[in-house]
């Protein structure tokens, strides 16, 4: 068996993970802050689309409480569990955003936290174009990630093997761009997870809002 097939998928990683990831990651300011200019930006009872929903703490849940229409999607059955038990007002699917049909112009809003990470550029280039193409006009897309200039690299996240890949801050931005959004604030933070493996990571939050319609 090669390397390759020996290292876990992401649905394996995070079912490993499941609560964990939560409790680790529940001291981000920095993602609050991202939420709260996302609902200062949504009209009453928007429809809300969460990449890599996990837990749906904190995104969807403070989504629904705030009276959106929120759709979580996640590869980890394990997470999807989590969150339709802890987050009973939004609804949850076990998918894999790469192939989930997404109708044009469907959702208000899109929020992208940390969930490409395991993908390949391109794969991550295509999936915001079509997450872009799922936005209404003027509507908004949070997208962060970890912004370091890497790809494939092997790595080891709170205990699990994975495999990532990102891009700077500045490149991420020029994927957005590209997917016919317009790029309206970043910000960028240092967090430490709260776990014993987890050391100091940068984190990069861009608030996008399409501008118009996006070529195929």
């Amino acid at each position: 068996m090669t390397d390759e097939q020996q290292r876990p998928p992401a649905a394996v990683v995070f079912d490993a993970l499941g609560a964990e990831y939560e409790k680790a990651f529940a001291g981000s300011e920095a993602h609050r802050r991202s939420l709260e200019r996302l609902l200062g930006r949504l009209a009453p009872g928007s429809r809300v689309l969460d990449v890599g929903s996990g837990t749906g703490r904190p995104t969807a849940e403070t989504l629904a409480d705030a009276g959106h229409e929120v759709l979580g999607v996640d590869v980890s059955p394990v997470m999807v569990e989590l969150a339709s038990r802890q987050v009973p007002a939004a609804s949850f699917r076990c998918a894999d955003v790469r192939d989930f049909p997404l109708d044009d112009a469907s959702f208000d809003a899109v929020c992208v936290y940390f969930s490409l990470l395991q993908l390949d550029r391109r794969e991550q280039t295509e999936t915001v174009r079509r997450l872009a193409r799922a936005l209404r006009p003027g509507g908004h897309l949070v997208l962060a990630t970890v912004p370091l200039d890497v790809e494939g690299v092997e790595a080891v996240f709170m205990g699990q093997p994975v495999c990532v890949t990102s891009f700077t801050a500045a490149d991420l931005a020029a994927v957005a761009a590209s997917a016919g959004l317009d790029v309206l604030e970043r910000e960028e933070a240092l967090f430490t997870p709260a776990h014993p493996d987890a050391g100091p990571e940068p984190h990069v939050f861009l608030h996008c809002r399409r501008h118009g319609a996006v070529d195929a």
